[in-house]
């Protein structure tokens, strides 16, 4: 997947010499016909297949920052309840490290109340009742597993495929894959909720080595959507076009001149803001839609929220935007305060996601979009199944952090719904079946919306990098 640009500037003399043609005729013949292939220029962003025909079109990414507390919303342990308040087998210990916990821990059971849900019988807390309605629309992997069990380097690796920094995330593949449905819009729009950025900052919504053209667009539910967009004071509609056309000549001397494919997005970049200016506000204006869709969602035009962020989502992918990636910061559930405790502080914070992410679902299916639009939650990892060291002796309940076993979901887009894949040890300390690496998340995603992962690539200081790296296996049992 890589551009012809690209290709000549990596050639080494062999392939020149032996792809220059023979003759002063090849080359002349070859100069009037990229002569003619520059007159029908494209931008970076245009849609274009990928491997094959994939089930879904677009992605709404849901990450929740912090990580739930997957035993008490996903993952029942009967067990686990049983043993509560117990001192923590060494067994599960020996070899282990933990973020804030030391010494022998005592084994936390859930406080939630569990059921079965759906045809499927997927179980779910009472934390979660607005999911439970549409327990047959989510599949479930209660068998994920991550090699970071700090904040930043997780997600990153989960987003970039590498816990450092300087790697494309998974909506940059994505739009460098596929391109955008719409040429108005960015390929890539990024929303955030609770006030915090993600944990990797930028870089969980950047382009890394990619063309920059194919990093998120964080806008905003409140206030201009995308801040520096609008034309300044004393410019019109015809002047900034006037400024951006001069512009554009000047950038596309330099381009003819270097060669250097920033170029070509510089001017993409441009002529995207242009179209933006007029057409992201009226996308990102939610007054218009109906009460009864306001209420499902628990949105508020002019409010800033997950609601909010989930109604919109459905407004861009409705509009041809490729991948919507959401991050709503406050699922960091140590114990260290009231709103952190797995019991009220857990019911206040998971009720701002349920009942909008649920409307979600309800209003893409509705709308014949969920088939072809994959849904994604979760978070950078999961929680333990034992008290919090710092909070152990307090009221308050919480978990640390925990990277051996939690629990995602997916829904739409082509996977099965009502469905439970994988699953962790009685007592949630280990993957009992079907372990799922970060890495085979990635590639499943990429395998429902027409890559295989394994040629997805980009050549970058003499190599081919992929978003999986050199792993990743698609879990086929999930596809519909």
């Amino acid at each position: 997947m890589m551009s012809k640009l690209l290709q000549t500037q990596l050639a080494t003399r062999r392939h020149f010499l032996q792809n220059a043609g023979v003759g002063l005729g090849a080359i002349a013949a070859t100069s009037l016909l990229a002569s003619e292939n520059q007159a029908a220029t494209e931008t970076p962003l245009d849609a274009h297949p990928g491997h094959f025909n994939g089930k879904a079109k677009r992605v709404i990414y849901i990450h929740l920052t912090g990580s739930p507390p997957h035993l008490d919303l996903y993952d029942y342990k009967p067990e686990l309840v049983r043993l509560s308040g117990e001192d923590c087998p060494q067994s599960f210990l020996e070899g282990k490290r933990f973020a804030f916990t030391s010494g022998t821990p005592k084994l936390l059971g859930t406080p939630r109340t569990f059921k079965q849900f759906g045809e499927g019988g997927v179980w779910l807390s009472d934390a979660l009742p607005n999911l439970q309605t549409v327990a047959d629309d989510l599949c479930m992997f209660k068998s994920v597993t991550t090699d970071q069990f700090n904040h930043a380097p997780a997600e990153l690796l989960l987003y970039t495929g590498s816990p450092r920094s300087g790697r494309p995330s998974i909506g940059a593949w994505v739009t460098y894959g596929l391109g955008t449905e719409n040429g108005n819009l960015p390929g890539f729009v990024v929303l955030i909720s609770s006030g915090v950025q993600p944990n990797g900052g930028k870089n969980s919504f950047g382009s890394g080595f990619l063309p920059s053209v194919f990093q998120g667009v964080q806008c905003r539910s409140k206030g201009d959507p995308v801040l520096y967009a609008s034309d300044p004071e004393g410019m019109n509609r015809e002047l900034r076009r006037m400024t951006l056309d001069t512009l554009k000549s000047l950038n596309e001397l330099q381009g003819d001149k270097l060669g250097h494919p920033e170029t070509a997005t510089r001017i993409a970049q441009y002529e995207l803001a242009f179209r933006m200016q007029a057409s992201v506000p009226e996308v990102m204006d939610i007054t218009g839609e109906p009460q009864h869709i306001l209420e499902a969602y628990g949105a508020q035009p002019g409010g800033a929220s997950l609601a909010n962020n989930c109604l919109l989502a459905r407004r861009l992918v409705e509009s041809g935007v490729r991948y919507v990636q959401l991050f709503d910061w406050g699922w960091d559930f140590h114990g260290t305060g009231p709103n952190e405790d797995i019991r009220d502080g857990l019911t206040r914070k998971a009720a701002t996601m349920d009942k909008p992410v649920a409307a979600l679902i309800k209003d893409l299916k509705q709308r014949g979009l969920l088939d072809e639009t994959l849904i994604v939650c979760g978070g950078e990892f999961g929680r333990t199944p034992f008290r919090e060291g710092r909070t152990a002796k307090g009221q308050i309940l919480g978990r640390d952090h925990y990277p051996d076993v939690y629990t995602m979901w997916m829904a739409g887009g082509g996977v099965k719904g009502g469905y439970s894949y994988g699953a962790s040890d009685e007592l949630g300390f280990s993957v009992a079946e079907n372990k799922v690496h970060v890495h085979d998340i990635q590639a499943t995603m990429l395998h429902l919306l027409g890559f295989n992962h394994e040629r997805l690539t980009y050549r970058f200081q003499g190599r081919d990098y992929r978003l999986t790296d050199v792993h990743g296996d698609v879990v086929h049992d999930v596809l519909a």
